[in-house]
């Protein structure tokens, strides 16, 4: 009888915390091929600079995948990769397709928005950096500077 009050407990206080922080966070800098990022995390850099994740503009539900200075309380966006094509329900995807290019995907899974690499990526990676720059690269490259895409050639404005 003890150990189901504590497991009532403990799933109590559990739920209470995850109420409490809603939006998670991925526990690193970068998304792999075998990794995915939904709408309630966020990616952050190294240094905890900037933080990618999904938000939603003007109260209209319209939901944006973009990129904002972390410890700024107005989350001020620096990039967003959907600005013309917002997903029109709160559910959003980011992952990489079949030739290594990051996609958008929507609550259909529909390609809402894609990074357009014309080299494919055996083994991609997107990394977002503490200069705010997210970059697409493949990991079997040796040079790690040598980038498929990258948000800095894809500016906000």
């Amino acid at each position: 009888m003890e150990k189901r009050k504590d497991s009532l407990l403990f799933l109590t206080i559990s739920f209470t915390l995850i109420s409490l922080f809603p939006k998670s966070s991925i526990a690193a800098d970068s998304i792999t091929a075998t990794q995915s990022m939904n709408d309630s995390q966020t990616l952050v850099s190294s240094g905890q600079k900037f933080e990618l994740g999904f938000f939603s503009a003007g109260g209209s539900g319209d939901l944006y995948l973009g990129i904002w200075y972390k410890n700024i309380p107005s989350k001020t966006k620096v990039w967003v990769a959907n600005r013309d094509s917002p997903l029109q329900n709160s559910s959003g995807f980011l992952t990489f397709n079949y030739d290594g290019n990051l996609v958008l995907l929507n609550q259909s899974r529909s390609i809402v928005w894609s990074s357009n690499i014309s080299q494919a990526a055996r083994s991609p990676v997107v990394q977002l950096l503490d200069s705010g720059n997210l970059v697409l690269k493949d990991m079997g490259d040796d040079n790690s500077e040598n980038y498929l895409w990258q948000s800095f050639d894809h500016p906000y404005c």
